[in-house]
């Protein structure tokens, strides 16, 4: 039995991006999510209108029956595929000083942070997993670590059977941050690249390649095989689906 996961920031749909523009880039999007067949999609910016109409075009279920919609904020967002999973409690937690308010933000965060969580019964093992997305601010990393300390007091809260727990997101920190560090030790996961004994390199690209850091992970508990990870590189027609390469994941419960 195994778990087939993306982790994938989609970008916010810019007026600005050219050939790069949403509307080219979603089929693209598409075509990459269903050809893996991912059990769990997570994907990181854009609004609810452009979420959605990526959701229209995907075998997947939108879990977003928990969430008042603010216009002008960019959510992370889990979907599910349910013919395997089966959603039991789902919910957004914002990271700042007040995470049971929508759109507040604290710490000098650029704007408004969140994770989203589910929890799922896979319907093969009758096995139940906690799953959360996020999306950690981009500019200061005294700003992410205050944001992880709530997203880990927060999941402590929320999953409350010790379910295994799967964190996917946008971290916007390398993998040698404090950030990392301080995730990895407080929720006892591991990192499946480094598990695969794979090198380094950059999974945010901005349609160009240059150097960079692998700052969007898919973080699993230590009991877990990996039977499969990369970074989707393929761009069609010189156009790439994002300005981050998704990464997808196969992993095996034990």
């Amino acid at each position: 039995m195994q778990l087939k996961l993306i982790s994938s920031n989609i970008r916010y749909e810019n007026v600005h991006d050219g050939i790069h523009s949403w509307e080219n880039r979603r089929p693209l999007l598409q075509k990459i999510i269903t050809d893996f067949h991912p059990d769990i999609l997570a994907t990181q910016e854009g609004r609810e209108h452009q979420i959605k109409s990526l959701g229209k075009l995907l075998p997947l279920k939108l879990i977003e029956s928990h969430r008042e919609w603010i216009e002008d904020r960019m959510y992370p967002c889990l979907y599910v595929n349910e013919e395997q999973m089966k959603v039991k409690s789902s919910g957004d937690i914002w990271l700042s000083e007040t995470p049971l308010t929508p759109g507040s933000f604290s710490f000098k965060s650029s704007f408004p942070r969140l994770f989203t969580w589910i929890q799922v019964t896979h319907l093969v093992n009758n096995q139940d997993y906690f799953i959360v997305n996020t999306h950690l601010d981009h500019v200061l990393e005294e700003t992410r670590l205050e944001q992880i300390k709530v997203l880990i007091r927060e999941v402590e809260k929320l999953n409350t059977e010790k379910l295994p727990l799967i964190l996917m997101g946008d971290f916007n920190a390398s993998p040698m941050s404090k950030v990392r560090e301080f995730i990895l030790n407080s929720l006892n996961l591991k990192d499946p690249w480094i598990e695969a004994g794979f090198s380094e390199e950059t999974s945010h690209h901005g349609f160009k390649q240059g150097p960079g850091d692998r700052i969007d992970w898919i973080l699993i508990p230590q009991a877990f095989a990996v039977s499969g990870i990369h970074l989707e590189k393929k761009s069609f027609n010189g156009i790439f689906p994002s300005d981050h390469y998704p990464l997808l994941a196969t992993v095996i419960p034990r």
